[in-house]
Formats: structure tokens, C-alpha cells, sequence
């Protein structure tokens, strides 16, 4: 049976998201816009986004820097601390677009140095979000500069999320833009309440994608890309179409000044074609019937949010994507610049 030449989807949601702040968000907000719901911003920010209030206020920035009749709304994560009270997650629950709290370990990627140092330190804040159904979105890995890097995803089941979902048994866990075999067995295979995203980039591209003709810096993101073995072990897992795994690009945009430098940033800045890459990634392993549900269906559904009601049509037409896009006063260069992908945005219809 041959491919179809036009995919029409519910419109999706996509649950990992950084649109940064200022001119870079009235830069990169739209591209999401144009192809989703609803996303889930994530809340790194310098300062970080820490308090109910403060979220809110950024909501509101995301809003006013949307293109005229836009129909998108930005769902909001508050950035975990050592010192965050317990009292802020009933704050965030009253928010009414407030979903759970982000647990970036301290050092473990962009903007991450206000981190969780011990996660003993936030014991209490877990316990309300056990007790009010918030979720905790979580960037697993562990900073152990003793640890492999390409370990530290696995390290930091054994030494912190395990022991975490064994303390609190009804906290609702996101695993994030999970990366490895590992990580797969351990969502698939854990309690109920547990689920994880996953990006484009690591359906598409294995760790040698950073090497391909010399060092890649916009290939360098993190949790890292990791082994053949292991984007396998994600494309089989989508392919299974477990409710589990759902939508979350991470895309993160940064200026190529920022990332073409001695001490380049992590983060690939995928929005620009964000559905049209899994749509690639889904037929390469011949499941593009398990793109909506895994895009639309799945992440609502654990999040308790209702499905979108419009529609989003990709065709069959490839397009060379740009050498870069303007990003404030300089320039982004976003994954599979001066390249072609093979699926096209041709039809947003909005309920």
C-alpha cells in the first residue's frame, strides 16, 4: 500500500516547549502558533519563572506577542527551587493554566543553575503536588561530573526518580524528551500516573549527527542525542502507540552567536517545522496512523485537559528550509536550515 499524499489531524498540543521572552518571543512564538493548540512553556527563564504571579505575567507577554487571530494558549510550568514553598503549588492550581512544576537538577542544562540541589529539599512541595494532581515535569539527568553523559539519563532513574515515585506513590510524573532504552522500559513499565515526551530530534537523529562533516552545534541539545540503539528503542515505543508517550518538541531557540562559539548552548530550535519533523520521523517507521493520537490524544488526556476540536492538514510537498530565521537582532538557525523536509502545513481549520 503505498503512503498517503495528505495527513488531516486533530490539532495537537505540544507539551515542551521554551519561547523565551522579548524580541526572541515575538521571533518564535508564531511558528507554534501556526501549528498548535495549546503548549506547555517551559519556565527557564533568567530570572526563572518561580511563583504562580510571575507565570501568569509571562502568560500574558506570550498572548500579546501572538499574530492577529491566533488561536493558541500558552499552558504554564513554574521552575522548582530548593526554597519554593509548599503554599505555591495551591497557588498554581487556582491559576487555571498552571499544570505542574519543572524539577531541572541544578546544572543540568540552559538557565538550570537555580536548581534542585538535593530533591530531598522539595519533599513538601511534592507532597501537595501528590495531594492536588499537579504534575511534575522533570529533566532527568543527573550532574555528577563523575558520570557519563551519555549515562546520566539512566543514573538519574536509579538514583532519583525511582526512589521519588517510590516515596510518593500518587504524584504524576512527565518524564522529559526521554532519550534512552532505558528510559523507555522504565515509563512504559512504571505505575500509572507516569508518562514521558518525545521530540523530533531524537526520533530522527542518533549521536553521530553531531560529528556528520565536522562538530554540529545546532545538533547539541540536551538531554544529548544518544546511540542508534537507543532512537530505536524510541521509534519502537511510538510505533506501540502507548498512551504513555506524547507530543513535546523542547524547542529552544538560542542565536547562532549563541550557539557557533567556544562554549556553544544546548537547545535545537525545531518549532519552525515542529509537526512536519515527527510526521517524517512517524513514516520512516511506517506509523503515521499513530501520529494523531500520539500529537492530540495523549497528552491532553494526562494532562485532563479536553482534545482540541480543529483540524491541521500536512501534505505531501517538500520545502528547503531557510539558512536562518530573524531572532531579535540576530539570527537562528533551526534544525535541517538549508535542507528539505518532506511534509508541508497546508490547512489550519479552528474550531
Amino acid at each position: 500500500m503505498s503512503a498517503p499524499s495528505t495527513l488531516t489531524l486533530r490539532r495537537p498540543d505540544d507539551f515542551h516547549l521554551h519561547v523565551r521572552d522579548g524580541q526572541a518571543l515575538a521571533a518564535v512564538v508564531p511558528f507554534s502558533a501556526a501549528r498548535f493548540a495549546r503548549a506547555l512553556i517551559m519556565p527557564n527563564l533568567r530570572p526563572p519563572v518561580r511563583t504562580a504571579a510571575e507565570a501568569l505575567a509571562y502568560r500574558e507577554r506570550i498572548l500579546a506577542a501572538l499574530p492577529a487571530g491566533a488561536r493558541f494558549t500558552p499552558l504554564m510550568s513554574l521552575y522548582l527551587t530548593d526554597d519554593t514553598p509548599a503554599g505555591e503549588v495551591e497557588r498554581a492550581r487556582a491559576s487555571g493554566c498552571i499544570l505542574g512544576f519543572k524539577l531541572y537538577p541544578a546544572g543540568a542544562t540552559t538557565h538550570s543553575d537555580a536548581g534542585v540541589t538535593d530533591i530531598g529539599r522539595v519533599h513538601g512541595v511534592l507532597e501537595r503536588l501528590q495531594e492536588t494532581g499537579l504534575a511534575l515535569q522533570v529533566h532527568g539527568e543527573v550532574t555528577d561530573p563523575r558520570i557519563d553523559v551519555f549515562e546520566r539519563e539512566a543514573r538519574f532513574i536509579d538514583t532519583v526518580l525511582a526512589p521519588v515515585l517510590e516515596r510518593f506513590p500518587r504524584l504524576r510524573v512527565v518524564f522529559e524528551h526521554i532519550t534512552t532504552r532505558a528510559a523507555v522500559e522504565f515509563v512504559l513499565g512504571a505505575r500509572e500516573g507516569i508518562a514521558a515526551t518525545v521530540t523530533p530530534q531524537h526520533l530522527l537523529m542518533n549521536r553521530n549527527a553531531l560529528f556528520a562533516g565536522g562538530i554540529r552545534p545546532h545538533h547539541y541539545c540536551l538531554p544529548v542525542l544518544k546511540s542508534e540503539a537507543d532512537r530505536e528503542a524510541l521509534c519502537a515505543a511510538v510505533r506501540g502507540g502507548s498512551p504513555r508517550l506524547f507530543l513535546g518538541t523542547d524547542s529552544a531557540p538560542h542565536a547562532r552567536s549563541a550557539k557557533e562559539n567556544a562554549c556553544g548552548c544546548a537547545g535545537i530550535f525545531s518549532a519552525h517545522a515542529a509537526l512536519e519533523l515527527y510526521a517524517e520521523a512517524f513514516e520512516a517507521i511506517g506509523a503515521l496512523e499513530r501520529l494523531e493520537a500520539f500529537a492530540a490524544h495523549h497528552g491532553a488526556d494526562f494532562y485532563r485537559l479536553p482534545r482540541n476540536e480543529g483540524r491541521v492538514r500536512l501534505v505531501r510537498s517538500p520545502w528547503e528550509v531557510p539558512a536562518s530565521y530573524p531572532f531579535g537582532t540576530g539570527e537562528i538557525v533551526a534544525l535541517r536550515a538549508g535542507e528539505r523536509i518532506g511534509w508541508r502545513i497546508e490547512a489550519v481549520e479552528r474550531p
